[in-house]
């Protein structure tokens, strides 16, 4: 903090402070206009209700002076007063970095544990997945919801499936949450409309979903000379390349006929970030084991 900004602070205490103790002082000294009867003259409901006026009482006066003392020491002992660091040293930074010491120190035990065992085999240890769904509510959730499925507005998949563009073993799971994952899917535009609205037709047809078979059948030449390289010329997709699988009901950007057109003539963006810089190895470890458990939970638990 600056010199200046230390100056209006320590203004600013002292301001109030002043303020709250020419109040504390004056309040049991001051007269109050009051009526023969000892009531202030405020009246409602035709006079049934009269505003009576009586003294503070001793335990109230006695608990504001306590309460007025402890406010300098409080800014004896601790930050607050300017620039004044406390007599005690204490900051929040630093009450921070102990408490996560000491949890790092109680989990440490529990994670070297974990190290010993495949996601897969974590899957079910109990263990293993409080830890991991704190992991999860904590990081993962934003996109992917508490219950990890997913968000189509975001992109983000559902994890509770058996569908994985990358992938679904413990290990690509553990890259994908490493590493991150871009996924592109370039704009076809230049297709022309028509040819793009006969392979949204087509892209149905993959899935078994209702569909124009003319259509469908003018545009599966070119599905194989161009969408073909990235998602197979069966449609089924390329986990290599993050490509989705076709012939299944899942969709990512929404499955409607609108919803594939508009990926077919503007292509798609997604971009899981990688949590190597905010998470350890060990974490990460963890919660991959966390997020193969919501695609399968009936994995049998480490021995």
């Amino acid at each position: 903090m600056s010199n200046g900004w230390s100056l209006w602070v320590m203004f600013l205490v002292v301001l109030n402070l002043g303020i709250t103790f020419f109040l504390f002082l004056w309040g049991p000294l001051a007269k109050i206009p009051t009526q023969p009867d000892g009531t202030s003259g405020h009246v409602w409901a035709h006079g049934v209700l009269r505003e009576g006026v009586r003294r503070l009482p001793l335990w109230w006066i006695l608990f504001s002076g306590a309460m007025f003392v402890s406010a300098f020491v409080y800014l004896v002992l601790y930050p607050g007063f300017g620039n004044h660091k406390g007599t005690l040293g204490w900051t929040s930074h630093g009450q921070l970095a102990q408490q996560q010491a000491d949890n790092d120190a109680k989990l440490e035990p529990l994670m070297q544990r974990f190290e010993l065992y495949t996601p897969e085999q974590l899957a079910s240890d109990p263990a293993a997945q409080q830890v991991g769904k704190v992991l999860f509510e904590d990081d993962c959730a934003a996109c992917h919801q508490r219950s990890g499925k997913g968000n189509v507005q975001l992109g983000a998949p559902n994890l509770t499936d058996q569908d994985w563009l990358y992938g679904g073993s413990g290990k690509d799971i553990a890259t994908s949450i490493h590493d991150g994952r871009n996924g592109v899917m370039p704009p076809w535009s230049s297709l022309g409309e028509q040819n793009v609205k006969n392979l949204a037709q087509y892209v149905l047809s993959l899935s078994g979903s209702p569909h124009d078979a003319k259509m469908a059948a003018a545009a599966e030449p070119m599905f194989k000379t161009t969408c073909a390289a990235c998602h197979g010329p069966d449609g089924k997709g390329n986990p290599a390349l993050g490509a989705p699988n076709l012939t299944d009901h899942i969709w990512l950007h929404g499955g409607t006929l609108a919803d594939i057109e508009t990926s077919i003539r503007d292509g798609r963006q997604g971009h899981m970030p990688n949590w190597d810089k905010r998470l350890s190895e060990q974490q990460i470890h963890v919660l991959a084991a966390y997020v193969y458990h919501l695609s399968h939970p009936d994995a049998v638990a480490a021995d």
